[in-house]
């Protein structure tokens, strides 16, 4: 709900307003990073007394630290992977603030139930990546309870950022669809506050968000921020399109920046896919295990080529898409049967739910009947790996593979191709001889967000079988010199797009997007989702009727122009013509010699012509101008 009011009957002390004219720079400041869990690992002691703690150094949050400034503090405010008793909270808390400056925001079970496998897993993560809860089983259906609990964590992840905000100098960069009412929590209580919110999954088009029943309450939620990150500009362009077609707001494209214009506040947005970390996987390329066990795969694949697949066990992955592409090669272009080996790796951590496990056993069915029919002595067409690898037997995995193929049918980003770029690049003896051509090949699907970034690579529609099987035989019947090629290309943009990359180029935007914030007068209007900051320029001047009225009568020379439409007449009555009262008003502002009246309109000239035809001395501008009278 939103309450009426009009800005003259505000004041900056009744609205909470923030009066400093302090200007800061991002060296003296602090950031809050706020994500549904933290870049921790937690781990009960054997004894059973206490928990232990450490980074968890395959976090994204962990390493945009790499592209901030090094004097700038870094807060981490999440929830854990772990249940913590509530005697034990506030002792978690201490050690975790004390020794990582992490902030936990402690969820009880059956909020966090609700909260994330109820409305998260249930009802966007579906949507965000296309699809419809049909039936109660495709998709999950809306539940008001589960959103309400939504609301409730947000409001708990909200109460821990404040518990440790300093608002005057802090930026705030919340990630991910878990938390996409949080910012309205926040702005609420600061108006000036800095924030900046990136999704990392895709944002679906306006056909589909529209069928979610609390739309315009995520939608103006998100708009609190200051600056909105997406990986794409079709995931962008689709939160534009929402934008426009459900709350009518339009966004405007200056000098390279895309912004949208809400209530005198101007939201940026950013469009920036993420990267990898360059200095983890060159560290972990030279582990020592990393040798003996690419020797162990090039052992039991000699004389193949190995196409790769890996993949979350998870139905938007398009799994079984790519295993079926590969028996469609192996039938069209003979010459690889007992030759072309596929290795897919699927990782059972994405769930364990009931389409999960038709997908697994969906999965399972293809591989035995495609190795039945093409397998010989010593020779499996496709290997199946269902269980979680570690990083060295991935990067082993990466580094003897030909091609790597992603189907994924919808994904957010998917840096799986950016790992295998770095590990084919990185292991010095990767193709054997004394100076080797470092080359990759790459088979990805359009509906990925790495995609757009690898102009290399061949795309594919991964719902297309036939161009998918050709799409995996012309990467790897290429020329050396062609894969040699592309792979450089990769290579060079991988190298220097990575995760440090990202996060400073977004912290630059995010610091540009709140640059007048202390020179604008704000008020805070609307209640709960509907709440939102008017912003105005200091030069700003309200209008008295006692104002207009006196300079009216000191005046001698006035122009007084009228729309039409929502002025002389209401914009939701039927009949337009204009009662006797308003053709009075007219003639009466028209016999005072000092005025010059007209009507601006985009109405036709016949319409205006007819109605105020009693009234000679009144100038008419008739759609918009092109006609006059």
């Amino acid at each position: 709900m939103t309450t009426p009011g009009t800005l003259a009957e505000l004041d900056e002390e009744r609205a909470g307003s923030v009066a400093s004219d302090v200007q800061s720079s991002l060296a003296n400041d602090r950031i809050i990073v706020v994500a549904n869990t933290l870049p921790v690992r937690c781990e009960r002691r054997p004894d059973g007394r206490g928990l232990t703690f450490c980074w968890d150094e395959d976090s994204l949050l962990l390493h945009l630290r790499d592209g901030l400034p090094e004097d700038m503090e870094v807060l981490y405010v999440g929830s854990l992977r772990a249940d913590v008793p509530a005697a034990e909270q506030e002792d978690v808390a201490q050690a975790l603030l004390d020794r990582f400056r992490c902030v936990p925001a402690f969820l009880p079970k059956d909020l966090s139930d609700r909260f994330y496998h109820g409305f998260c897993k249930q009802t966007l993560w579906p949507l965000f990546h296309y699809m419809l809860p049909f039936t109660s089983d495709h998709g999950g259906r809306f539940d008001r309870s589960n959103w309400e609990a939504y609301v409730l964590a947000n409001k708990i992840f909200s109460q821990r950022v404040i518990e440790v905000l300093n608002p005057e100098d802090d930026y705030i960069w919340i990630h991910d669809y878990h938390l996409l009412a949080l910012p309205s929590f926040l702005r609420r209580r600061f108006n000036r506050l800095r924030i900046g919110f990136f999704l990392h999954s895709p944002f679906p088009s306006s056909e589909l968000y529209r069928s979610l029943p609390v739309r315009d309450e995520i939608l103006k939620s998100l708009l609190n921020c200051d600056l909105i990150g997406f990986h794409t500009f079709d995931y962008a362009r689709h939160f534009l399109s929402c934008c426009s077609r459900m709350l009518g707001i339009e966004y405007q494209s200056k000098r390279g920046y895309i912004g949208l214009d809400y209530f005198g506040r101007t939201v940026g947005i950013k469009i920036m896919p993420v990267g990898i970390n360059m200095m983890q996987l060159k560290s972990q390329l030279q582990l020592p295990d990393l040798e003996s066990r690419v020797a162990e795969l090039r052992k039991q694949f000699n004389g193949k080529t190995v196409l790769l697949g890996v993949d979350d066990l998870d139905i938007f992955k398009g799994i079984n898409l790519k295993i079926l592409a590969f028996e469609h090669m192996l039938k069209t272009h003979p010459k690889w049967q007992g030759r072309a080996v596929l290795v897919q790796i699927a990782n059972p951590r994405g769930g364990s739910g009931k389409d999960v496990q038709g997908l697994k056993a969906e999965i399972e069915e293809s591989c035995t009947r495609i190795n039945e029919q093409f397998g010989r002595s010593g020779y499996s067409p496709v290997e199946l790996v269902n269980r979680t690898l570690s990083s060295v037997e991935r990067m082993a995995y990466y580094t003897v593979a030909e091609c790597v193929v992603v189907t994924a049918v919808r994904d957010g980003m998917n840096l799986t191709p950016y790992e295998y770029i770095v590990c084919r690049q990185g292991i010095p003896d990767l193709d054997g001889g004394d100076a080797p051509k470092r080359k990759s090949m790459l088979v990805v699907s359009e509906f990925i967000g790495c995609s757009p970034s690898l102009s290399g690579a061949i795309r594919v529609n991964p719902w297309n079988i036939d161009t998918t099987a050709e799409a995996m035989n012309e990467s790897i019947a290429l020329s050396e010199n062609e894969k040699q090629l592309r792979h450089e290309k990769h290579y060079r943009y991988v190298s220097t797009h990575d995760v440090a990359y990202w996060s400073k180029s977004y912290i630059h935007d995010l610091e540009r997007s709140c640059r007048d914030h202390f020179r604008r007068r704000c008020w805070g209007i609307g209640l709960g989702f509907g709440f939102r900051v008017v912003a105005l320029d200091r030069n700003f001047k309200k209008l008295t009727v006692d104002s207009i009225v006196a300079d009216y009568k000191k005046s001698n020379s006035r122009v007084i122009l009228l729309d039409y439409d929502g002025t002389l007449v209401p914009q939701t009555t039927i009949n337009r013509t204009p009662n006797e009262t308003v053709v009075n008003i007219m003639n009466a502002l028209c016999a005072d010699k000092k005025n010059v009246v007209f009507i601006v309109s985009g109405r036709g000239r016949s319409s205006l012509e007819k109605w105020f035809n009693s009234c000679p001395e009144l100038g008419i501008a008739a759609e918009h101008g092109y006609f006059m009278r």
